[in-house]
């Protein structure tokens, strides 16, 4: 009878020990029984299974493997058509720079400090006795006759735009420009002498603490005349006795570099005054006071942005005035009667049209105006 465990044909020859050798209790542990065998289930694990987490021997040469990648080999050719791929990338990547440049060109940034001013400032003396009379007929005889009043004299020209400003940021500087001629030109406490925000909150910073030096102290060095900046008269010597000021004049804009748009302004600004001192002259005691204005302001987009300006030159020629007079302060019209002390060594005419004939030295010669009882003159074309 066979015992469980025993070979299904018995014990082999050959082999001794019988069935109590085979059963020793040395190999009886390490005895399975049949069941136990067909139950068993073999697997073979494979060679990359069998690596586990070890890293390959060979890295992959492929232009996209990363330090840590486990491909072992390239397909022939594959390199070469990713390496083409990135190419084309690259391509279309500059072309799309160039495309968007085109598109949107490069707007230069603002340029640097502003400029300080040059101003030069000249009095034209009169050559004959200085009329006096009524504002209003002193105006109509003079070639003043046909100036519009304040404001409305300031007219703006033809708007188109530059190679790298648009025609609205253009109207802004020149609405900028008349805004400055206004307040400087214009306003009845600047031109008294008793304000000049009105003016400075239109300037670059950068140029404020020449102008404000200029009101201080003004001097006639080319850079701190008060009456470069603005219209004012020396209160102790005249007043304004007609708010109705008569004005003509141009304004022109060009573009001088990417990023700087200039306007040029060339006005005639008329005034009727009256002596300050004592009493309250009369009413037939007012006299013509001109006043060229040629100025060269500067804009770039900061200043644009914020509704500023800087005066980059001007140059004014006033009178009838005594060339003996300093007129960085103010100006110090010669009153009505009064008869030149000193003669220019230049004729200038304040209201000739086109660009003003410049006086050569420090003092000019100012045309004769007509007489209140003149006829009317129309201004010079």
């Amino acid at each position: 009878m066979a015992v469980p465990g025993d070979p299904p044909n018995g014990t082999p020859e050959g082999i001794g020990g019988g069935d109590d050798e085979f059963r020793s209790d040395e190999y009886r542990s390490v005895v399975f029984d049949e069941d136990f065998v067909r139950a068993a289930r073999l697997q073979e694990f494979s060679a990359q299974e069998r690596m586990g987490e070890h890293a390959p021997a060979v890295r992959s040469r492929s232009i996209w493997s990363s330090g840590g990648s486990t491909s072992r080999t390239s397909t022939p050719g594959r390199g070469a058509r990713q390496g083409m791929l990135l190419v084309l990338l690259i391509a279309t990547a500059f072309a799309v720079a160039v495309y968007m440049g085109l598109r949107n060109p490069y707007v230069p940034p603002p340029g640097g400090p502003a400029q300080a001013l040059s101003a030069t400032v000249v009095p034209l003396a009169p050559t004959t006795a200085v009329p006096g009379g009524r504002p209003a007929d002193l105006y109509a005889q003079s070639p003043a006759a046909d100036y519009r009043v304040g404001a409305a004299g300031i007219t703006l020209p033809a708007v188109r735009r530059t190679h790298h400003f648009t025609d609205v940021q253009v109207v802004t500087a020149l609405s900028i420009a008349k805004d400055y001629l206004v307040q400087s030109s214009l306003d009845p406490d600047v031109l008294a002498g008793t304000a000049t925000r009105p003016v400075r909150v239109l300037l670059d910073p950068d140029q404020l603490e020449q102008f404000d030096r200029s009101m201080t102290s003004p001097s006639g060095d080319g850079r701190h005349a008060a009456t470069g900046w603005l219209v004012r008269f020396d209160p102790a010597t005249a007043v304004v006795a007609d708010s109705r000021v008569r004005v003509n004049g141009t304004l022109a804009f060009a573009e001088v570099a990417p990023d700087v748009l200039e306007v040029l302004t060339d006005h005639t600004f008329v005034y009727a005054v009256r002596p300050a001192t004592g009493a309250p002259a009369a009413v037939d005691g007012a006299s013509l006071f001109t006043v060229r204005r040629e100025l060269r302001l500067r804009f770039d987009r900061d200043d644009l942005g914020a509704r500023r300006l800087e005066v980059a030159a001007a140059y004014v020629m006033a009178g009838p005035q005594d060339c003996s007079s300093d007129p960085a302060a103010g100006f110090r019209p010669v009153p009505a009667g009064a008869g030149p002390t000193t003669v220019g060594p230049a004729a200038s005419d304040p209201y000739a049209s086109g660009r003003p004939r410049r006086a050569a030295g420090l003092c000019g010669v100012m045309a004769p105006p007509a007489t209140p009882q003149a006829a009317p003159v129309s201004p010079a074309p």
